[in-house]
């Protein structure tokens, strides 16, 4: 087999690159919140990537790249196809239960992390609900410790930033490179604070405009009534 193409363990370190990591976030993602729909098409996942809401940065991602990401984690056997003879196309799912021994919490937190950056406990918590349920912060920290002691290491708790009480905690998919910029504040608190709250903010909006279109339906309805 050709050096370059060979499966490539992650034993020594993680060095995922951004889509690379959107792409098996989106999948761990999906397993949870759409598992009539899982595995996944090519097409599905680069919309799941996507998504203005619930991803910090919002990317625009092309079918042909996030082809080329799968390939990439596909070689890294940290996805693997799933051939279906009823299936019009390939479909995918991510190995890192498998190849990470994760159970399901570890994988939701993880998910959050590479889909949303750096966070609290607290946003961790709440973030992961339809992907896992956390009776309080201490199981979330639980987490994040026994993710932190994997070899190698997937999370680490950046130092705390001035004017902050609350550590904030970040993957270690990308290797530790894009951890140390993190800490430096090159895509760190305050911006992926920023990015939470304009994806809620996006969100909000995407609900209120699912009630309008509905009240309209329903006054449309109403309406003919009397016609």
């Amino acid at each position: 087999m050709d050096q370059d193409n060979a499966p490539r363990d992650s034993d020594d370190g993680f060095d995922l690159d951004p889509i690379e990591a959107r792409v098996l976030a989106v999948l761990i993602e999906k397993a949870f919140v759409t598992p009539d729909n899982y595995p996944m098409s090519i097409n599905a996942i680069t919309t799941g990537c996507n998504q203005l809401t619930g991803r910090d940065p919002v990317m625009e991602l092309t079918d042909e790249t996030v082809q080329d990401a799968i390939d990439s984690l596909m070689g890294r056997r940290l996805v693997s196809r799933r051939d279906s003879a009823s299936a019009r196309v390939p479909k995918y799912e991510h190995l890192v239960r498998l190849r990470h021994s994760l159970p399901p919490a570890e994988q939701a937190v993880l998910a959050v992390l590479m889909l949303r950056g750096p966070q609290t406990v607290g946003e961790i918590r709440s973030r992961c609900e339809r992907m896992h349920h956390f009776g309080d912060v201490s199981e979330v920290e639980a987490v994040l410790e026994h993710l932190a002691d994997k070899y190698p290491p997937m999370a680490c708790t950046l130092p705390l930033a001035p004017g902050t009480k609350e550590a904030r905690h970040m993957h270690l998919m990308s290797g530790d490179e894009f951890a140390t910029q993190a800490a430096e504040g090159v895509g760190g608190p305050a911006s992926a604070s920023r990015g939470g709250r304009v994806a809620e903010l996006e969100e909000e909006v995407r609900r209120l405009r699912q009630q309008v279109e509905w009240l309209t339906s329903e006054f449309e309805s109403f309406r003919k009534q009397f016609e």
